[in-house]
């Protein structure tokens, strides 16, 4: 089994892909993992908690937002899907 990116890491592709989004679009968790891991999904489901933690990381700091269903949500009240997109004023 692969090793998971370091929280460093996983924050730096979080940003690398928001910002190649772009302001006012929105990027998958999954896509992150994707990104990082390969197409196997054996693999990069093994990183969807890693980048949970690294997104909220990023959210406590003010550099991406968390969204649920198309809202902001605090990192606290975070449950179930998600996106994760820059702040408005990025």
């Amino acid at each position: 089994m692969p090793d998971v990116p370091n929280q460093e890491t996983l924050r730096a592709e979080i940003l690398r892909m928001a910002h190649k989004r772009g302001i006012g679009k929105t990027v998958c968790p999954s896509e992150v993992a994707r990104s990082l891991g390969g197409s196997d999904e054996k693999v990069w489901r093994l990183l969807m908690q890693p980048i949970r933690r690294a997104a909220i990381t990023l959210s406590d700091e003010g550099r991406v937002v968390i969204k649920r269903k198309g809202r902001p949500v605090a990192p606290a009240d975070l449950k179930g899907i998600y996106r994760l997109s820059l702040p408005d004023d990025a």
